[in-house]
C-alpha cells in the first residue's frame, strides 16, 4: 500500500497539528481542516491505514495519533523538496558587521536560539581540504630557518626550524622556487610519495631541508583543520518541552552541549564542501549522538568565500517546527554569505 494524495494530506495535517499542540490528534480535529473536506469516518479509515503503514501511532487506547519517526521523515523530506524551490523569506535579523568572525557567530547562535526557542550551535569556519597558497623560507639567524606557510584563505602559519648545516642565499632561493613550483595548490592528501620523491631528487644535497619543511607544512595544515571552535546558545530552551525536560534526559542533553568533542563529531559529519548550503535533518534514532535520540537535529552548511566553511545546527524535540527552522536556516545562510561577499568586494 502506497501513500496517495489523500493520505499525504491527512498525514501532513496530523503532523502540523501535533507540532502546534503537542497533543495526540483525533479524526474530528483533522476534519475541521477546510482544505481536506473529508468526513470523520473517511479520515478514521485513512488514519488506520497510516498507522498500519507505520507513519503514525497511538500512544495509548482511546487516544488520538502522533507521528512516528517514519512519519516525521516523510514530512521533512517533502518539506525540504518544497523549500528547494522557494526563495527564503527575508527576516528582520540585523547582522552587525564585526571584525572578528567569532563574535559574529556568537551573535548568530544567540539570535537563532531566541527566534526558534531551540538549542543552537555553530561551528567556527574552517578550510576543508586546505590547499597551500605560498611557502617562504628565510634565514633568521645562524642555524635557524623561518618557514612561512600561507594557506587557502590567507591563513599564515610561521615556524622556526633548526638546521644541521648552513644554507647559502642561493640554496634558499632555489628551495623556495622548488617548494612553490611543486606544492602550490595541493592539499595534504595530494602531497604523496611521488611528489616528495621528485622534490628530494631535485633538491640534491639539500634533500633533508625538504623533509624538514614538509613536516612543518603538514603540521600547519593539520593544526588549521583540527582547531574547531563551537558556539552554543539556548541550551536551557529544552526545558520548555515536557518530552525533553525530565531530570535524567535533560541532564544528558545539557551535558552533551558542553562536550566539544561530541559536538565536533556531529557537525564535522555535515561540513562536506560537496554539500554546500544543504539542509540535513536527523530525527530520533537517526541522530548520531546517543543522548539526542529523543530529539531532532537540523544542520546546514554555510560558506564565507575563499573556502571558508562551517555548519549551523538546531536541536529541539521531534515535534519541532520544521518549516520555521528550515526557512530560518536558509535565510540566515543567504544573509551570512551576502554579508561577507559584500565585505570582500
Amino acid at each position: 500500500m502506497g501513500l496517495d494524495g489523500r493520505k499525504i494530506r491527512i498525514l501532513k495535517a496530523i503532523i502540523q497539528t501535533y507540532l502546534e499542540t503537542g497533543e495526540p490528534v483525533g479524526s474530528r480535529t483533522i476534519s475541521k481542516y477546510s482544505d481536506l473536506q473529508l468526513s470523520s469516518a473517511t479520515i478514521r479509515n485513512e488514519m488506520s491505514d497510516l498507522e498500519e503503514m507505520g507513519y503514525i501511532m497511538q500512544p495509548h487506547t482511546s487516544a488520538g495519533r502522533i507521528p512516528s519517526d517514519k512519519g516525521y521523515r516523510f514530512y521533512v523530506d517533502q518539506l525540504i523538496q518544497e523549500k528547494e524551490h522557494e526563495v527564503a523569506q527575508t527576516r528582520d535579523m540585523v547582522i552587525q558587521r564585526v571584525d572578528r568572525v567569532e563574535l559574529l557567530l556568537k551573535q548568530l547562535a544567540r539570535l537563532l536560539a531566541v527566534n526558534t526557542n531551540y538549542a543552537t550551535l555553530i561551528s567556527g569556519p574552517q578550510y576543508r581540504r586546505t590547499k597551500l597558497k605560498f611557502i617562504q623560507l628565510s634565514r633568521v639567524e645562524a642555524g635557524k630557518l623561518l618557514i612561512v606557510t600561507v594557506l587557502e584563505g590567507n591563513i599564515i602559519k610561521n615556524s622556526i626550524a633548526r638546521l644541521d648545516a648552513e644554507l647559502t642565499d642561493e640554496d634558499i632561493l632555489n628551495l623556495n622556487i622548488l617548494l612553490n613550483n611543486s606544492l602550490i595548490g595541493l592539499t595534504i592528501e595530494q602531497i604523496n610519495l611521488d611528489v616528495i620523491s621528485r622534490m628530494k631528487e631535485q633538491a640534491g644535497p639539500r634533500r633533508e631541508v625538504v623533509d624538514l619543511v614538509l613536516n612543518e607544512v603538514a603540521e600547519a595544515i593539520r593544526a588549521n583543520e583540527e582547531d574547531l571552535q563551537i558556539y552554543t546558545e539556548g541550551a536551557t530552551n529544552i526545558f520548555k518541552y515536557p518530552e525533553l525536560s525530565d531530570g535524567e534526559r535533560a541532564s544528558q542533553l545539557l551535558g552533551t552541549l558542553e562536550q566539544k568533542e561530541i559536538l565536533k563529531e556531529l557537525l564535522s559529519n555535515d561540513a562536506d564542501p560537496e554539500k554546500k548550503n544543504g539542509i540535513q535533518v536527523y530525527i530520533g534514532n537517526e541522530t548520531p549522538v546517543q543522548s539526542m535520540k529523543d530529539c531532532s537535529v537540523v544542520t546546514a552548511n554555510y560558506e564565507l568565500g575563499g573556502g571558508l566553511r562551517g555548519t549551523i545546527g538546531i536541536i529541539g524535540p521531534k515535534r519541532m517546527d520544521y518549516d520555521k527552522v528550515v526557512s530560518t536556516l536558509r535565510s540566515l545562510m543567504s544573509q551570512l554569505e551576502d554579508t561577507f561577499n559584500q565585505e570582500e568586494r
